[in-house]
């Protein structure tokens, strides 16, 4: 049987939307120009097209709307008849008749004017008939606009419809108006239903959902159901009727018994009797709430024996009161029970059992040859047995720490499943795939003490002491001279960025003596105490060797064209291979016509400058004037 989504049935537009629909995408999906200088056929095509995709389109719309929208006869007997209930099943099956007739209707149409296209004469005879097709479609939808706008407030109330799954496991309450219906869902479950002190404060079906045994269950609130004839009863009632005659659930009957709802405790019970049939074959609980006001004990006599008419007839009854949450649980767990005994029940009654039992065997062995083999039970099993005395709680880390407090240390290697001697052995550590201890000498620590005891006899005979002061004198000597330096050249530093002229322009140095030379660099640094005796090969003058050793540099030299010719034997690149000047000149010619092959085959590539066309055709080209609009 199918289960429908009702939340996704597609939206019903009206009869002058959908005609809007359809001609505009009709307009956009299908060529828009046509010239009477075209052939014949063409233009036939032409309005062929636009007749066949109006047809095609409104019959893809219509039929998703009678594909989307649940078929009576196809659901469940619960959603047939709470349909019914809401919406009247025949206006229902009449509306979704005529959006059939609808679409057989257009479809009857584009077949007509599509064989009265063929035989069109003419540019006007074809836009006529494409004209006057298109028009009886519309005229066919807008007689539909009654059943499209039933058919959007239908599907509107569908998808706010609860989603009840009738062959789960469910719960259903019922009662009067104003017993505690709602209140007990809001306990049991995290349905938010809206609590009221007046009758009829729930007018629709609720559900909420709760766990027992690990299993997901379905807990149904009904709307109040008051004692008076089946055909009097209100579209608000007889939901809850539905609910009761097709849904297979444990059905919770709620009695108010202080009688706040309005109700007496017979007209409770004369209810009961009334709708009774609609129990058979389902679980029943008698449900008393709000017995924080009053208790049973405390009823009259008569009041009495109407209750224990209940429990006569072997029907469970239950006190709970949602105030003060007394008895809640229990009444939940006892209805989940008596359903889940229930559904087993019903499956070994079906013949499904029987199949169930067919393929099972149980195997039951036979002695072969009389000797008796009971089963074997180690010796020390026997004695663990015999000896099992009461069981020592092992201490945990945590009771170690509170007993032994400040003195608690964390010790993990205790644990370790090695023998004692090794349990507290240092790990290995390993690097680069070595062990490090096979690198570490075992006389290290002695090693080092000796060392130590060595350098402190040094120290103590003064070895060391002599050597400090000279080496002391010496790298004084030598800062000292660093700082002569480092001030001199700082000095010659601002010399040079100021200028002898002090800042002024100076002619270049043509016909001027040198004012740094080798010989005056020299004195300087004999002036500040370094000694330059022996510093001849220091780089201060070029020598010989390096000169001699070095090609005189040759100036390059220009020839007769103007153009300046290097004095090697190498051969410029655009003379190279040429014979003669008539040669030449036909080179450079075939140099010029391939770079203006170039140029004429380059000009637009990816990184030059583009320049867009300032009116683009597709913008200002075929608008339309004052005149006449009906040219398509």
């Amino acid at each position: 049987m199918l289960q429908y989504n009702f939340k996704k049935i597609v939206i019903v537009p009206s009869s002058r939307d959908f005609i809007d629909i359809v001609l505009s995408k009709t307009q956009r999906k299908t060529p828009t120009v046509v010239h009477k200088q075209y052939k014949i056929s063409r233009i036939r095509q032409f309005y062929m097209r636009k007749v066949k995709f109006a047809q095609q389109t409104f019959h893809d719309k219509l039929s998703q709307i009678l594909t989307d929208f649940p078929k009576l006869d196809d659901i469940h007997p619960f959603y047939a008849d709470l349909m019914n209930v809401l919406y009247d099943k025949d206006h229902y099956k009449l509306a979704l008749g005529q959006i059939n007739i609808a679409l057989h209707l257009i479809d009857n149409v584009s077949k007509d004017y599509v064989r009265l296209l063929k035989y069109g004469d003419s540019l006007y005879r074809c836009k006529q008939l494409k004209k006057a097709a298109l028009g009886r479609m519309a005229t066919i939808m807008k007689r539909q606009a009654q059943s499209l706008q039933y058919l959007e407030q239908v599907r509107q109330h569908l998808s706010r419809l609860p989603s009840i799954d009738p062959n789960t496991r469910t719960l259903l309450i019922c009662g009067f108006p104003n017993v505690g219906k709602s209140s007990f869902i809001n306990k049991i479950t995290r349905a938010d239903v809206e609590v009221q002190p007046y009758a009829f404060t729930t007018k629709s079906l609720f559900v909420g959902h709760t766990d027992h045994r690990y299993l997901r269950w379905q807990v149904v609130d009904t709307p109040g159901i008051l004692d008076h004839p089946l055909e009097n009863r209100n579209t608000i009632e007889m939901q809850a009727i539905a609910a009761l005659a097709h849904l297979r659930a444990a059905v919770l009957y709620v009695m108010d018994i202080s009688e706040q709802c309005g109700q007496t405790i017979e007209q409770q019970v004369a209810l009961f009797e009334s709708i009774k049939p609609l129990f058979a074959n389902k679980p029943l609980l008698v449900v008393l709430n709000k017995t924080d006001i009053i208790r049973l004990e405390e009823l009259n006599p008569d009041q009495k024996a109407l209750i224990q008419g209940f429990i006569n007839d072997d029907i469970p009854v239950m006190e709970m009161s949602t105030i003060s949450e007394e008895g809640v649980m229990n009444v939940k767990t006892e209805a989940c029970e008596r359903l889940l005994a229930h559904r087993v029940e019903v499956k070994i009654k079906s013949k499904k059992i029987d199949g169930v039992l067919n393929r099972l065997h149980v195997a039951m062995p036979k002695p072969r040859d009389g000797f008796q083999r009971p089963a074997f039970v180690p010796e020390k099993a026997i004695e663990k047995r015999l000896n099992k005395g009461p069981k020592e709680k092992k201490k945990t880390e945590r009771d170690l720490e509170v007993e032994l407090e400040d003195d608690y240390s964390l010790d993990l290697k205790k644990n370790y499943d090695l023998p004692a001697d090794f349990k507290y052995d240092v790990i290995p550590e390993f690097w680069e795939g070595k062990n490090i201890a096979d690198y570490i000498d075992p006389d290290i620590m002695a090693k080092l003490e000796e060392l130590e005891r060595e350098e402190e006899l040094r120290i103590e005979s003064g070895v060391y002491d002599k050597d400090d002061e000279e080496a002391d004198e010496e790298e004084q000597e030598i800062h000292r001279l660093a700082e002569k330096i480092r001030e001199r050249k700082a000095i010659i530093a601002v010399d040079s960025r100021i200028g002898r002229s002090g800042g002024k322009p100076v002619m270049p140095r043509t016909g001027r003596k040198r004012e740094r030379s080798v010989s005056r660099l020299r004195t300087e640094f004999e002036t500040l105490g370094v000694d330059m005796s022996d510093k001849k090969g220091a780089h201060f003058t070029r020598t010989e060797s390096r000169s001699a050793s070095r090609p005189p540099i040759k100036k390059a030299r220009a020839d007769s064209t103007g153009r300046v010719r290097s004095s090697s034997r190498v051969t410029p690149r655009d003379q190279s291979g040429i014979r003669d000047g008539q040669m030449k000149t036909k080179a450079r010619l075939m140099g010029h016509k391939a770079q203006g092959k170039m140029i004429r085959f380059g000009k637009a590539g990816e990184a030059d400058r583009h320049i867009a066309v300032k009116m683009p055709k597709h913008l200002f080209s075929g608008k339309r004037g004052i005149g006449k609009t009906d040219r398509r």
